[in-house]
């Protein structure tokens, strides 16, 4: 099935380092023709893809390369598994690419590219120029009109939370972007009535410093004044628990009335469906009563598939939505993407089922549970 998710950064990031002597043009083969059949006076195809998209990505490798092009992958998928997508293309460029870009595509103009471009050192954000946006947004005639577009304030994430790969691709020190960079950012998203979402920065709720630089963000996006700059910030329920009100109204203040709050990775929404846990399901109640006494709405992810998981655990689910007043809410499948931690425990256990990566997407069981069967999952 098509998943039409948020645009990636990744490419736009990298546009806005290429030369000025290069030409580049975007194609996105969710809605696109990437042009296997337009592809004469190309020197480089250049692929970014996740997880879910990594069939396609080195089919489409296949095809460039059939057709005499050199292929450069790099990505999430590419960085966590190259040796997977090694035989599809002729380079791959392993974590960020910002540092390494340069001398990559200097290789490919003199058809010398190595197999492997891997950072020697991490990016210094500070350094980076704004992500080049327009090349997906200002186009003429996509099939996909995204409201929002992904901000990102940082890289890197000393935590290890079991499902997530972002300390292995990025690193596992937290590194900001300075404040202008990211009002600029905003900023050009608005400029071509876009929103700004920040999806993934749960470190403006748990490092003490970057709280108190997420605050005087919120402050700048609140004294531009006008309509609303950002549609929602990524959160979870611990996350909304321990923010002082104080941030919550600064919030408002700018203008934000949604969180997209994930469940499924932390003791209190783990507690509150898979068994009888009442000072779990309390605390998950605060937090969405918080949610709505501060007027914003909890677009909450309900995750299903943990190990403690079983056949009780929709139904209550279902409940605790309907007690807590969440109206909107989506319900995704725990999926151990590869360079997880939670990837490489199920892979000891012999617990993957098959690697079929069309189908690891939040929507198909790919792993063994441990308290239900895969169709009972499903």
């Amino acid at each position: 099935n098509e998943c039409f998710g948020p645009p990636s950064l990744g490419f736009v990031c990298l546009a806005a380092v290429t030369p000025d002597d290069w030409t580049i043009e975007f194609r996105d083969d969710r809605g696109d023709d990437v042009g296997l059949d337009d592809c004469d006076d190309v020197t480089l195809v250049a692929l970014s893809f996740f997880t879910a998209a990594a069939k396609r990505g080195m089919e489409l490798a296949d095809a460039f390369r059939a057709r005499g092009k050199q292929v450069v992958a790099g990505g999430l998928f590419p960085t966590m598994m190259p040796d997977t997508v090694a035989p599809h293309v002729d380079a791959v460029v392993v974590g960020e690419a910002e540092g390494v870009w340069h001398e990559a595509i200097l290789a490919a103009a003199a058809g010398a590219l190595k197999p492997r471009y891997t950072e020697s050192a991490q990016v210094d954000l500070s350094t980076l120029p704004l992500p080049r946006v327009d090349l997906y947004l200002d186009r003429e005639g996509p099939r996909y009109h995204p409201d929002d577009y992904p901000v990102q304030t940082s890289r890197g994430c000393p935590l290890a939370c079991y499902a997530c790969a972002l300390p292995t691709s990025m690193g596992k020190k937290l590194r900001e972007y300075p404040l202008d960079h990211v009002l600029g950012q905003i900023d050009q998203l608005n400029r071509r009535g876009k929103l700004a979402s920040f999806t993934e920065d749960t470190s403006f709720f748990v490092f003490g410093g970057v709280q108190r630089r997420f605050a005087e963000l919120l402050d700048r996006i609140a004294a531009q004044g006008g309509p609303a700059k950002v549609s929602y910030i990524g959160i979870s329920m611990p996350m909304i628990l321990a923010t002082p009100a104080s941030v919550f109204a600064q919030m408002t203040r700018a203008g934000i009335k949604m969180f997209y709050l994930v469940g499924g990775f932390d003791p209190i929404t783990q507690g509150a469906f898979t068994g009888d846990n009442p000072k779990a399901e309390r605390r998950a109640l605060d937090a969405i009563r918080k949610c709505h006494d501060l007027g914003i709405e909890p677009y909450t992810s309900f995750l299903v598939g943990n190990e403690d998981d079983n056949v009780g655990t929709f139904d209550r689910m279902l409940a605790f939505a309907n007690a807590a007043n969440i109206r909107k809410a989506e319900f995704a499948i725990m999926t151990p993407y590869p360079g997880t931690p939670v990837w490489h425990r199920l892979l000891a256990e012999g617990r993957i089922l098959h690697r079929d990566w069309s189908r690891y997407n939040d929507a198909n069981v790919v792993f063994r549970p441990k308290h239900l069967t895969p169709e009972q999952l499903q």
